[in-house]
C-alpha cells in the first residue's frame, strides 16, 4: 500500500509539472515573420533604472513618514504607560532611521548615476 501511495504521489507531481507543456501543444506556427525591433539604448536603460529607483524612494519615504506619524499617535495615546511610550519612541526612532537610510540611498544612487553618465566631475 505504501508503494502504491508513493507511485500515486509521483504520478500526480509529474502530471502537475507537465501540464504547461500540454497547453503549448495546440499553438499554431506563425506565418508572418516578426517585425524587427530596435533594442534599448544605454540612456533608455539608465532612465528606466532611475525612474524605478525614484519611485521606490518615494514609496519608502511615504512608509517612513507613516511610521513617524504612527509612532506619534502611539505616543499621544500612551498616556502614563511607560511601556507604551517606550514602544512609541522606538517606532518614531525607526521611522527617522528609515528616512535617513532612504536619504543616504538616494544620494548614493544619484552620485553613481552622475559618475556613470560622466557628468559628476564637470
Amino acid at each position: 500500500m505504501k508503494k502504491f501511495n508513493k507511485i500515486a504521489q509521483i504520478s500526480v507531481a509529474s502530471a502537475a509539472i507537465l501540464m504547461p507543456f500540454l497547453a503549448f501543444a495546440q499553438l499554431a506556427v506563425p506565418t508572418n515573420p516578426v517585425a524587427a525591433t530596435q533594442g534599448l539604448t544605454l540612456s533608455e536603460i539608465e532612465q528606466r533604472i532611475t525612474d524605478i529607483a525614484q519611485f521606490l524612494i518615494v514609496i519608502s519615504v511615504v512608509v517612513a513618514v507613516i511610521f513617524i506619524i504612527w509612532g506619534g499617535i502611539k505616543y499621544v495615546m500612551a498616556g502614563d504607560d511607560a511601556a507604551k511610550a517606550g514602544s512609541a519612541k522606538t517606532t518614531i526612532l525607526n521611522g527617522v532611521i528609515g528616512a535617513l537610510v532612504i536619504l543616504a540611498v538616494g544620494i548614493i544612487m544619484q552620485t553613481l548615476a552622475n559618475v556613470v553618465a560622466r557628468t559628476f566631475f564637470t
